[in-house]
């Protein structure tokens, strides 16, 4: 076997290694319960609207891309989509300025205070499309304006709402590359003739569901409060504790690290093989 053999012999084989070793991901909290809808808006200061941001959690164990996200709300009849924003956040202190504030009751398990990543439609970093699962579904209390500081946190939400039930499944063109942590999974839809409403799902999570450990809570801030948060549950409702209806999707990618050094002296004594021969060829 020549050098230039046995050099593509070795990434051959090291390329069949990563791919027999990446398996799938998949992460969902189930179908939603029409318990709670929460705003998840991008900034739009054209049409009068601050942002407003509604979090739910997932973990990563193994280096994963994540090319894929559904999603599932209410929107008005005839409302139009104008964008789509999908963020991503670690857990608090990760990414944030300690200690907090003090504005909110408290920042423990809460998401951090900036994006990890995020991907955006008007950016062509994500495209969507939507299915409407059922032309009317209520949810029987909403969190959307009632978004406050201590000591004003608790409102009890603002009562119920009904729309279309939404589902968004979103790809990302370019995936995220998430190391294994805990994350916030932060949906936004930005929409004229009314506001998108994420919808909640059952905690603790039941099939077709993936149980989690810990389940944190679905979070919530808006413009004024950051980049503070507010359990929507335990802050804004009082008492109770919410997911939110999503579910992820991507390739684990456990070989993306260098390879062991032993594999790259080999590699490297190939390349160099290869590069003294083709410098000797010209005089041999």
């Amino acid at each position: 076997m020549n050098p230039r053999q046995l050099l593509a012999t070795v990434c051959i084989g090291m390329a069949a290694t990563t791919s027999a070793n990446a398996g799938l991901f998949s992460f969902s909290t189930g179908d939603p319960d029409g318990r709670m809808a929460t705003g998840s808006r991008p900034d739009n200061p054209a049409a009068g609207k601050n942002e407003i941001e509604t979090g739910d959690d997932f973990i990563i164990t193994t280096p994963t891309a994540v090319d894929h996200a559904r999603f599932i709300g209410l929107l008005p009849s005839g409302a139009t989509i104008n964008s789509v924003v999908a963020e991503i956040y670690r857990v608090f202190p990760r990414d944030s300025q300690s200690p907090p504030s003090g504005n909110v009751p408290t920042r423990v398990n809460s998401p951090s205070d900036v994006a990890f990543d995020s991907r955006d439609s008007t950016a062509s970093t994500l495209s969507f499309t939507t299915t409407v699962l059922s032309p009317s579904f209520t949810a029987a209390n909403t969190v959307l304006n009632g978004i406050n500081k201590l000591p004003n946190q608790t409102t009890g939400g603002e009562g119920p709402a009904t729309g279309q039930e939404v589902q968004f499944d979103v790809t990302f063109s370019t995936p995220f590359q998430l190391a294994p942590d805990h994350y916030f999974f932060i949906p936004q839809v930005d929409v004229s003739g009314g506001d998108f409403l994420w919808l909640s799902a059952p905690r603790p999570i039941v099939p077709p569901g993936d149980p989690l450990t810990p389940d944190l809570q679905s979070w919530i801030r808006n413009g004024n409060l950051a980049p503070d948060w507010l359990r929507i549950g335990t802050d804004i409702i009082g008492g109770v504790a919410f997911n939110a209806a999503f579910s992820l999707a991507g390739v684990e990618t456990p070989d993306t690290t260098l390879p062991e050094p032993s594999v790259l002296g080999l590699l490297g004594g190939g390349l160099a093989l290869v590069g003294l021969r083709q410098r000797r060829r010209p005089n041999g």
